[in-house]
């Protein structure tokens, strides 16, 4: 296939990129770096098959010519640190690069694949959240420029499939972690484990009480292989359905490194989801896919890439 991958330079973008150059497919990567990492395009350069444009998608997508077998539009700010400090291009790549992406898709009678999130469920009341659930979303609130965007870019996306008869796909990541992630991602387990490698304290907001649910990246990359091969258009969450607590995070950590780890407690952010967990049902019913990474072991292969990398630069407070 020849594929052309929005935000490739990204955390999941250099997985997927990684993923279909090994099964021989071409991949030109998009990415302008507001967020992405240029060593995510440097591993990849001079491979065969691999060509990256360095482009705003907001303002526009330069066509590559000839065929396009898929756009899969994965650009976009991810982090509360990073959407919150570019909140302007954020709702913009949602937005108008999702439109971009759309009628490239379209030019090319190209299938369509958009990265969505589990943030457009908000605050849920409805735990676990399936993906017929509408939500609890501040409109207006800090968090707003992320998920009223991906929001959008669903509508749209659907828009397209449903008047223009575009081939789309949309899933709904929830938290994802692993090798490549930023150091200063701001998200909980980039923080929890670059504060413990440097042993600082760990900033646990509130009581810390409050759930998440981690997703090692190899198992999402292959929850979106999986759903390339299958025609539905409706979302689909990839995440994973076990359940922690902050605190027992914490825990598992401690385990992981095999020392105690303290804690400094904060206030809790503004519009900060207290719980999150997929209901994982349509994934497994329809790509016959669920998580088969344990947390434990998610952390042991990520911490060894960042300690191999050295990248253990000041993060900022965790955000989970």
């Amino acid at each position: 296939m020849r594929i052309l991958l929005t935000g490739s330079a990204g955390f999941v973008g250099s997985h997927l990129t990684e993923r279909f150059l090994q099964g021989g497919h071409e991949v030109i990567g998009v990415d302008n770096y507001i967020s992405g990492q240029r060593d995510n395009t440097a591993l990849f350069l001079g491979q065969p098959g691999f060509s990256f444009v360095e482009a705003d998608v907001s303002q526009g997508i330069p066509d590559p010519g000839g065929r396009l077998d898929w756009v899969l539009h994965f650009a976009s700010p991810a982090s509360p640190p990073h959407y919150q400090q570019f909140p302007i291009e954020t709702l913009m790549v949602g937005a108008q690069g999702t439109q971009n992406a759309l009628e490239l898709a379209r030019a090319h009678g190209a299938k369509f694949f958009l990265a969505s999130t589990s943030e457009v469920y908000g605050d849920p009341h409805v735990h676990p959240q399936p993906e017929s659930y509408w939500g609890h979303v501040n409109p207006n609130g800090l968090r707003s420029c992320y998920d009223e965007a991906k929001r959008y870019a669903e509508a749209i996306t659907m828009a397209y499939h449903r008047h223009h008869g575009v081939d789309t796909r949309i899933i709904r990541i929830f938290n994802t972690y692993g090798p490549r992630m930023r150091p200063d991602d701001g998200r909980v387990i980039t923080n929890f484990m670059h504060q413990a490698l440097r042993g600082d304290a760990l900033t646990v907001y509130g009581d810390g009480s409050q759930t998440r649910s981690f997703q090692y990246v190899t198992d999402l990359v292959e929850g979106i292989v999986r759903l390339m091969d299958v025609e539905d258009h409706e979302p689909v969450n990839l995440g994973n359905p076990v359940e922690f607590t902050m605190l027992e995070l914490v825990g598992v950590l401690q385990d992981v490194l095999g020392r105690p780890l303290t804690t400094l407690r904060e206030p809790i952010p503004h519009d900060d989801p207290r719980q999150r967990k997929p209901d994982i049902t349509r994934a497994r019913t329809l790509l016959g896919w669920e998580p088969v990474v344990p947390l434990s072991d998610g952390l042991r292969r990520t911490i060894a890439a960042a300690t191999a990398h050295d990248g253990t630069v000041a993060a900022t407070p965790a955000r989970a």
